[in-house]
């Protein structure tokens, strides 16, 4: 039902070209200090670059809005069984068995970043097809968004991946309060959340998840102590690569994925964290932003919202875990740290966005009006 006449210069003007200029930077940089850290993961973060370039080009151009009634539960329910094919066909690194080998290439993927795209999706399409009231869903609709999230949230939990689980669980929580419910079932959850806290520490965390906690609170582990030594020896401007010891000397571990931060700070010093740091809240609200003016289009308020609070939660926690004011947990810096699933997912979750902001119609997507209101009233 795509017709192809519609993408012209015209349609090209409704992107939104502020914020790929607002993530260019940050990707920027990224590169610098992967390319520094280790030559070949250069050689490979640039492959996922063309890579995403190629993904982004394709996904901008589907009719999300037309295909939503059937695509979107599709892929949530597809994505639920491949993360569950880890069980039988993953592949174990670090000690976890959470990623599947992609055939005839070097290079593996995790299911479960899958998730940051197909619950958000699923959220938007539930809620373009029940809007909220003014003063927000009640019991009913909040617990049937709620399993939406949970669902997967479990499911990744289990593997065990409290850092994957958690930044599916927060964002989507997230996108329902920039949504609306109403304020008595939050106060609610509030309370639960709070009296059945120790109950979960005891007894659903992990030995390993405990000590990461224990460490946290007492005395911080040798990767933490680590990257605390790195941005306090990068000063205000930072040093040079030759004398930037804690990575060059492997004494900063991961310092290419989790903890790049620390070598940012080492390497470009306070200077080069708050830059960084002002990108990344510069483009969230900006997210924000285009949430909120899109009041009377539920998709595309919630997937704006969706991935600024990722981006949010995401930044938040690494960065806190590095300087020792969280545990520390498997949260990579969104699109700086190298890697390319989780690049992947943002390149994709944007592309959808731009795709959403150039086609804010039906109509858009086809210029044959009576075809786009036949698959509209279909929706």
């Amino acid at each position: 039902m795509f017709n192809s006449r519609v993408w012209n210069l015209r349609r090209f003007s409704k992107f939104n070209y502020i914020l790929i200029i607002q993530i260019l930077p940050i990707l920027v940089i990224s590169s610098y200090l992967i390319g520094e850290i280790n030559e070949y993961l250069f050689e490979k973060q640039v492959i996922y670059y063309g890579i995403g370039l190629f993904v982004f080009t394709v996904i901008v151009i589907i009719p999300w809005r037309i295909i939503a009634w059937w695509f979107i539960p599709f892929s949530y329910l597809f994505s639920l069984i491949l993360v569950e094919s880890v069980q039988f066909f993953g592949v174990v690194s670090d000690g976890a068995k959470r990623w599947l080998a992609i055939p005839g290439t070097h290079f593996t993927m995790q299911p479960s970043e899958l998730f940051k795209i197909t619950v958000i999706l699923m959220l938007g399409y539930l809620i373009m097809k029940n809007p909220p009231e003014k003063e927000g869903y009640g019991l009913k609709m909040f617990l049937k968004l709620s399993a939406i999230i949970l669902v997967p949230f479990i499911i990744v939990l289990v593997q065990p991946d409290l850092g994957t689980a958690l930044s599916i669980l927060l964002p989507s929580f997230g996108v329902l309060f920039v949504v609306g419910i109403r304020w008595k079932i939050w106060a609610v959850i509030t309370i639960i959340v709070a009296l059945s806290a120790p109950l979960m520490y005891n007894y659903g965390l992990k030995p390993y998840q405990k000590q990461r906690i224990e460490d946290f609170i007492n005395k911080p582990s040798y990767q933490v102590q680590q990257a605390l030594i790195a941005i306090g020896s990068g000063g205000l401007k930072g040093k040079e690569k030759e004398e930037a010891t804690q990575t060059q000397m492997k004494f900063l571990p991961v310092a290419s994925t989790d903890f790049i931060f620390a070598y940012l700070g080492e390497r470009l010093g306070f200077i080069g964290m708050a830059s960084v740091v002002l990108l990344y809240i510069l483009l969230i609200l900006h997210l924000l932003y285009i949430s909120k003016t899109a009041a009377q289009d539920c998709m595309l308020r919630v997937v704006s919202a969706g991935i600024a609070w990722i981006l949010f939660i995401h930044m938040g926690v690494n960065i806190y875990m590095i300087i020792g004011l969280a545990p520390v947990v498997g949260l990579p810096l969104p699109m700086f740290s190298h890697g390319g699933t989780s690049f992947l997912i943002f390149v994709v979750l944007f592309g959808i966005l731009q795709n959403l902001l150039a086609f804010q119609s039906y109509l858009g997507y086809n210029s044959d009006s009576k075809i786009s209101m036949i698959t509209k009233n279909r929706v």
